[in-house]
């Protein structure tokens, strides 16, 4: 039954909504046809002619519904062929209307149907061009048939029915119009949600300042490492990296160029950087590398290039203030957990500070 029903609606998401809306119109058409052959039954109205409406308002739906299915129809600018659908039918329910005689009243509700299926979807523009048509085209029947059959269709009647019409299509465009400005504001509710789940996300995650990973994510992403070298045997490491006289650089440029030189180190740290590897900044001026699925020795010439590429950083603005990194890195061992590790790094970054700093000690 699935297999069936992805035959006929598409497995595209987009596709099979606007399949589906064909569908829908054309059980509404079924439906008016039932209504239309009972009449045709009781003796209302001609059965032979009732029964070419019915072929033919049958086939005219379901040529749409192929041209949809096919694709044929994303050529045009309104892919679902929602108006050109409501333009059929309320020429079929006119025609039906002039088959009917006594129970012409019975295509009103159908015409509502109609109606209230564009209103869901099409624009305002659209359904007050669909409701003018649908005026003009009822009243054009309405007139020709009280000219023919006067017996059949009074005149006095018609204008009636005439005055019921044109009072009901510009109350459907009028609600057609609430409904498009109440979509509109749903849809710019969805997006400001979704803006704010990304702004959300993005402060979870991502320093403010540099725009690298924070401490929290970055202890999830390591975390997640440790867990797939443990099931792989593989192993990582971990470099800690910290700005050196970056208080001094405070002090004598402001707080401000301190920030321009944590700004621009990230921005340049991004350059040279494994895509694999991770960079985050950790507090201040410290920052922490992950290089998954890598050796010391392989590590070391990826740490020691992103320790050189500091000495090119300079913030706008901050003249003299060049940053020099010290450096620690270690290798993850087996059996002990990613804070031993990173530890590890802290302690050779240490290290290299006591050495004269500019420099990388690897643990």
């Amino acid at each position: 039954m699935r297999r069936l029903i992805d035959a006929l609606l598409s497995t595209d998401p987009v596709q099979r909504v606007r399949l589906s809306q064909a569908a829908l119109a054309m059980g509404l058409m079924v439906a008016g046809l039932a209504a239309m052959n009972y009449f045709a039954w009781v003796g209302v109205a001609p059965a032979v002619a009732v029964g070419w409406w019915t072929g033919l308002s049958l086939a005219g739906m379901v040529v749409f519904f192929v041209l949809i299915r096919s694709g044929w129809s994303r050529r045009l600018r309104e892919p679902s062929m929602t108006v050109p659908q409501m333009v059929y039918a309320l020429a079929c329910g006119a025609v039906a209307y002039a088959l009917l005689g006594a129970g012409r009243g019975g295509v009103f509700p159908v015409v509502m149907v109609i109606l209230m299926f564009g209103m869901f979807i099409v624009s305002p523009r659209q359904m007050c061009r669909v409701s003018l048509y649908a005026v003009l085209l009822f009243g054009a029947t309405m007139a020709l048939m009280s000219w023919r059959r006067p017996a059949d269709y009074p005149p006095a009647i018609e204008l009636g029915y005439f005055l019921m019409v044109a009072t009901m299509m510009p109350a459907m465009s009028i609600l057609a119009g609430r409904l498009s400005r109440l979509r509109h504001r749903a849809r710019l509710q969805r997006a400001e949600l979704s803006q704010a789940l990304v702004r959300i996300r993005e402060l979870a995650t991502r320093d403010e300042l540099t725009g690298l990973i924070n401490q929290r994510h970055m202890k999830e992403l390591m975390e997640q490492e440790h867990q797939r070298c443990i099931r792989s045997g593989q192993t990582f490491c971990v470099g800690v990296l910290d700005i050196d006289h970056l208080a001094a650089v405070n002090e004598r440029l402001g707080r401000d160029a301190g920030d321009a030189l944590l700004h621009a180190l990230a921005l340049e740290a991004a350059r040279h950087v494994r895509v694999s590897d991770v960079f985050s900044r950790w507090d201040g001026g410290r920052f922490v590398l992950l290089l998954p699925d890598t050796r010391a020795a392989l590590a070391r010439s990826g740490f020691d290039r992103l320790h050189q590429c500091a000495s090119e950083v300079q913030a706008a603005g901050a003249v003299g203030a060049r940053i020099t990194l010290s450096g620690g890195l270690a290798e993850h061992h087996a059996g002990e957990t990613v804070m031993q590790t990173l530890e590890r790094a802290r302690t050779a970054m240490h290290e290299a500070r006591v050495q004269g700093r500019a420099r990388v000690v690897l643990a």
